[in-house]
């Protein structure tokens, strides 16, 4: 259910800062929203998994907060993520 090498090197480049960028708030909520996306397929076959359910919500809630941080403190960005990733905000 992890996100392999390959798909976490594609998601950063598409949305870090700079050529090094692996940890700014965009590629972290990048890969979550990847890996949410993953763990809400998986429930749709399994819905008694409640231990991946709760790990999901861990996620999500996980995502809220940096993206949170994100409108505070770069708004601009904010907005063009969101556009990319599809969220609703």
């Amino acid at each position: 259910m992890a996100l392999i090498a390959e798909e976490r090197s594609v998601i950063a480049s598409k949305h870090r800062r700079h050529a090094t960028d692996s940890g700014s708030p965009e590629v972290q909520i990048a890969m979550l929203t990847a890996r949410i996306k993953e763990v809400a397929d998986h429930l749709q076959d399994h819905q008694k998994d409640n231990h991946s359910r709760r790990g999901l919500l861990m996620m999500v809630g996980r995502r809220n907060r940096l993206l949170k941080y994100l409108a505070k403190t770069n708004p601009g960005d904010y907005q063009k993520l969101i556009a990319t990733l599809g969220l609703r905000k």
